[in-house]
């Protein structure tokens, strides 16, 4: 009970598999996911500090750190489904945040409930740090999917996550830190020198042609 509880449970984390139920070269896990996108969050809010924004950095890390915490509960589900409806998606986000409650008012003493609350609510807000988690969450992913690309993974399913990623990557380009990562970092992603390479390439010149067009 307790924060033993808590504690052990972050053990828990690293045998939730990420999108289970696919053949993959390079297994992933959820521990390992969210000390990534808290790396990743801390550049792009380095790119956008240095581009005069005034970053909460304690929001930003309590924010990537456990934005995928209540995937204890549920467990990690697969992007297209997570997304196929808004219905669904409702439906997931209300089962997450009723767990998550029952599981801080049962085992979090209450004196330190109000502050797992606010580690456990849902990061990807309109704040600056709510953004950058967004994106760098699928920059993560992005990279998850381009990576059994790359290693000859022939699942429509990867191809599928590495657009979904950086059509909703897109979607922030009036970040500074998302226009850095399209212009500076997503081309030597895309020079690598393997088979898919053409397919990406392609798939990410019509995402970004379509963005520019809105």
């Amino acid at each position: 009970m307790g924060i033993h509880h808590f504690f052990g449970s972050l053990s828990d984390l690293e045998l939730i598999v990420r999108c289970p139920g696919k053949f993959k070269y390079q297994p992933h896990n959820v521990a390992a996911h969210s000390f990534k996108v808290a790396q990743i969050a801390q550049f792009l809010g380095v790119v956008e500090e240095q581009s005069g924004q005034t970053i909460d950095w304690r929001s930003l890390y309590e924010k990537s750190l456990n934005h995928d915490y209540s995937e204890l509960f549920i467990g990690d589900i697969k992007t297209p489904v997570k997304y196929a409806s808004i219905e669904l998606r409702e439906m997931l986000s209300d089962v997450e945040h009723s767990m998550t409650q029952n599981f801080i008012s049962k085992e979090i003493p209450e004196r330190f409930q109000a502050d797992f609350a606010r580690f456990f609510k849902e990061g990807k807000d309109e704040t600056l740090e709510g953004q950058i988690l967004a994106v760098a969450d699928k920059v993560d992913l992005l990279y998850e999917s381009y990576a059994e690309i790359q290693q000859g993974n022939s699942e429509p399913l990867f191809f599928e996550i590495y657009a979904e990623a950086l059509e909703t990557i897109i979607k922030y380009r009036h970040l500074a830190s998302v226009t850095y990562f399209i212009e500076e970092i997503l081309p030597d992603v895309l020079k690598q020198n393997d088979a898919s390479a053409s397919h990406l390439a392609t798939t990410t010149q019509a995402l970004l042609k379509e963005a520019t067009r809105k």
